[in-house]
């Protein structure tokens, strides 16, 4: 692949503010395509219109220019986007890969033979059609019975049996709303996305968003899942701890530098007071994704940094 042809992305969800598990995400997507000279794309994540707070998308804009970074062409918003994923699925459809599904969260719990990584595995109740009297609830698609695997730029080689470990999974829900896992793969085919670098929250998604973008003809990025932000007890750092929005007020650039050193890259500690937009210059010109830590402890709240 050409340095040139490089495009990244970033892709918030906006149901609140921009917060530090998010903003590693931004840094290193952002610096590892600067780095190989190519294009760094904004998506808003707004599928999911129920979980979507009122204002939250301008503030994550906000946050994203306050901090230094600058996007290349117009900002896609999966709102927008619903006749793609209608294509999308009509093609499934088209090749037979999708069926009806009838069955309640409570009937897919009652009748899963066992829990997945994501939650219990669907038992097929619908693969042969529906069940007399039904109604149709959402669409799933069927996974093929084999390993699907990819080298991560962080976790190397990862696989995984969609059907023994994940399941026919739902791409249309009852509600009427796409899936993510169809939206995303349309949305990065489109963009000419080629190189996906996010939240190690999405690595067991990935086999997944192959199998959909190999049954659509569309190419599979490269990927690297970032390791996930998390406090001293394990929990996942979220949107109620160190909203990444906070330290404007002094000019932002520390939350840059401290995700730079969170994720293993030796910036200085003279550099810890300069703009943001200079400490991502640092990050685009000496990024190295060799250097990212698989496990990531970090108490966000903090200035403490001793290195």
């Amino acid at each position: 692949m050409a340095a040139s042809a490089i495009v990244g992305r970033f892709a918030p969800s906006p149901t609140g503010p921009l917060h530090f598990g998010s903003l590693l995400a931004a840094v290193g997507s952002y610096c590892l395509a600067r780095r190989a000279g190519g294009r760094w794309l904004l998506r808003i994540e707004d599928l999911d219109t129920p979980r979507v707070v009122p204002g939250a998308a301008d503030g994550i804009l906000f946050t994203l220019e306050a901090l230094g970074f600058r996007w290349d062409g117009e900002i896609v918003w999966q709102s927008r986007r619903q006749e793609a994923y209608r294509a999308a699925l009509a093609q499934l459809q088209d090749q037979r890969l999708l069926y009806d599904c009838a069955c309640s969260r409570r009937e897919i719990l009652a009748s899963a033979p066992h829990p997945g990584e994501e939650g219990p595995i669907y038992a097929g109740t619908c693969r042969q059609g529906l069940p007399a009297g039904r109604a149709a609830r959402a669409v799933r698609v069927r996974v093929p019975e084999r390993k699907i695997g990819f080298a991560d730029g962080v976790f190397g080689w990862y696989e995984q049996d969609l059907a023994a470990e994940v399941g026919d999974f739902v791409l249309r829900r009852a509600d009427g709303m796409f899936a993510y896992q169809l939206a995303v793969v349309v949305d990065d085919a489109a963009s000419g996305v080629n190189q996906v670098v996010r939240g190690a929250d999405l690595l067991a998604s990935t086999p997944r968003q192959i199998f959909l973008l190999e049954s659509l003809g569309l190419p599979v990025p490269a990927y690297l899942h970032l390791p996930l932000a998390v406090n001293a007890d394990g929990g996942k750092v979220s949107k109620r701890c160190g909203a990444a929005d906070q330290p404007l007020r002094g000019g932002g650039g520390e939350m840059i530098w401290l995700a730079l050193r969170r994720l293993g890259q030796p910036i200085p500690a003279a550099l810890r007071a300069a703009p943001p937009a200079e400490l991502l210059a640092w990050g685009a010109a000496s990024f190295a994704a060799g250097s990212i830590p698989p496990v990531m402890e970090i108490a966000v709240d903090s200035a403490e940094e001793s290195r």
